[in-house]
């Protein structure tokens, strides 16, 4: 069943926030093999000229694709979530994440294409911190594969 092409532009209520800590971002360097010491090292961060640790880029991914949970679990759009497979991502970042950031999602339905019998979803994902300041936009590709045929 195709996916319903009103839901294109729809944004959801922003998440609570979520509290990077230090020890999530050097779990996360260490588990991607990252040893840039500006995701352990608070001495080093500083020395580049960042408040506190910074985040790999990939970092925010958890925090987006959680986000994102409210479009796949939104049952009027209709997505079957047991047929998804994750497309592709990629990160616009005005700032690095950083340590002592609380940061919110607001999830937006950019587009939604039909390919093959496939449905194709594209959610947007903007960041912000406490303040409101946008700190990334993260793009997630969600690719909803047909149901095959019975022989």
């Amino acid at each position: 069943m195709a996916l319903d092409q009103s839901f294109v532009g729809r944004s959801y209520p922003p998440t609570d926030p979520y509290e990077v800590g230090r020890e999530k971002i050097r779990e996360f360097a260490v588990a991607i093999g990252d040893t840039n010491p500006a995701y352990t090292d608070q001495k080093a961060a500083t020395a580049l000229g960042h408040p506190d640790v910074i985040a790999p880029p990939t970092f925010v991914f958890a925090i987006t694709f959680k986000a994102a949970s409210q479009v796949v679990e939104d049952p009027k759009l209709g997505l079957d979530y047991s047929r998804v497979v994750h497309g592709d991502q990629r990160f616009v970042y005005n700032r690095p994440v950083r340590a002592g950031d609380r940061l919110s999602v607001t999830s937006t339905i950019e587009s939604i294409k039909s390919l093959a019998g496939n449905d194709i979803l594209d959610i947007r994902g903007e960041v912000h911190d406490e303040a409101g300041e946008p700190v990334v936009t993260a793009w997630t590709k969600l690719v909803a594969r047909a149901p095959e045929e019975e022989a």
